[in-house]
């Protein structure tokens, strides 16, 4: 999440990356938190609090009531107590903003659906625009230089602080509000003036190579994107090879991380968990194509689900991983609702490998290195493997 694509971007960040990260990574390509599985997340909302180690949750609770009985902001409050805690993944968020990330998570946000980065000398360039958002309709293209949002020049600022103005304030960022935006394009400079609209992420996107090869990228676990990956395995050629990518890819949903594990073992464990110091473990649906020879692609910005994945495939020798050492982060996070309606997201746990491998800090070292010409040494390492039995 930084001199990467973004088009979504929560504006308050404090001291926790976590909720930051996942706007980057959910709905682009960066960086993501973990979330438990449903049925977890509900038994801890149910007990009216959290799973998060002893006190941590309260102490973040208890300076924000105390704040909110004193007329300050309980969200500053908040933000405090989590930076002091020392929790890395911590962060504090509004009611609106974590209404942007459930919706994220479900693959939806609002926006003109354009992907944008800084470049080295400051400015901001287009690198991506949706094909039927706002963006599109209005002529923007990838390559286009974005010089201001609402007349705000944006050269030299942050792609975080741009894409915020983009995205606007959270209660003025519906579907129908308008975004100017100041645009260059060689030598022509002009203006458009755009509505804002609720558009939908993709991101699992399937190609074949030249020689029958099937490359499945998984940009982010967002809601069904297990399913699609499932899909994309039982379309592929019979007894090809599969390259799946998941490179930059920082996570999402652990339950659609599972999912797509499904795809390529048949049951058995993918990972264990431990909350409050118990020990949970998340298992494969039976039935996946176990024999389909399987590369999986990953770099510095495969994090957290993908690590969880990528750790799977690697344990039960189901996939050679090929690219470089993955981010390390194996932790889990988990919300709470404070006074005002904000919500607290803390880490309540880290997974491990089926073989008991832990992820946090540390990542996952590939069986292959390789930081160039990646898919040429998938394509490679695929053209030796056969069948699996």
């Amino acid at each position: 999440m930084s001199g990467r694509d973004l088009f979504c971007q929560p504006r308050r960040f404090g001291r926790g990356a976590a909720l930051t990260l996942v706007f980057a990574s959910v709905l682009v390509a960066g960086a993501a938190t973990g979330s438990l599985p449903e049925g977890d997340r509900k038994t801890a909302q149910d007990r009216g609090g959290s799973t998060a180690p002893a006190g941590h949750h309260e102490k973040v609770a208890e300076a924000a009531e105390e704040a909110m009985a004193a007329g300050k902001s309980p969200m500053e409050a908040a933000e405090r107590a989590v930076s002091r805690s020392g929790d890395r993944w911590g962060a504090v968020y509004s009611q609106g903003e974590y209404e942007e990330f459930e919706e994220a998570l479900d693959g939806r946000y609002t926006g003109v659906g354009l992907w944008a980065r800084r470049e080295r000398d400051g400015r901001i360039e287009v690198t991506k625009v949706r094909a039927g958002s706002p963006a599109a309709a209005a002529g923007v293209r990838a390559g286009d230089r974005l010089r201001s949002v609402d007349g705000e020049k944006v050269d030299g600022r942050p792609v975080t602080e741009v894409v915020s103005l983009l995205r606007g304030d959270a209660k003025d960022a519906a579907a129908g509000t308008t975004v100017t935006l100041g645009l260059e394009r060689g030598t022509r400079v002009w203006t458009e003036t755009l509505r804002r609209a609720s558009l939908s992420t993709e991101s699992v996107t399937v190609r074949k190579l030249a020689d029958g090869i099937t490359v499945i990228k998984i940009d982010s676990f967002t809601k069904g994107s297990g399913d699609a990956v499932r899909t994309a395995v039982r379309q592929a050629p019979a007894a090809s090879g599969i390259v799946l990518d998941l490179r930059g890819n920082s996570g999402g949903l652990v339950t659609e991380a599972v999912t797509a594990a499904s795809a390529f073992l048949d049951g058995g464990l993918v990972a264990t968990y431990d909350v409050e110091g118990a020990q949970q473990a998340l298992h494969a649906e039976p039935g996946g194509d176990t024999t389909r020879p399987l590369v999986a692609l990953v770099d510095g910005g495969t994090m957290s689900a993908a690590e969880l994945l990528t750790g799977a495939l690697q344990d039960r020798g189901r996939a050679v991983v090929v690219g470089s050492r993955t981010f390390g982060k194996g932790s889990v996070q988990m919300p709470s609702r404070l006074p005002d309606g904000s919500v607290a997201e803390l880490t309540v746990g880290h997974y491990r490998t089926p073989s008991g491998r832990g992820v946090d800090g540390k990542g996952i070292t590939p069986d292959l290195d390789a930081d160039q010409r990646v898919i040429e040494r998938a394509e490679t390492v695929l053209s030796g493997l056969g069948p699996q039995s």
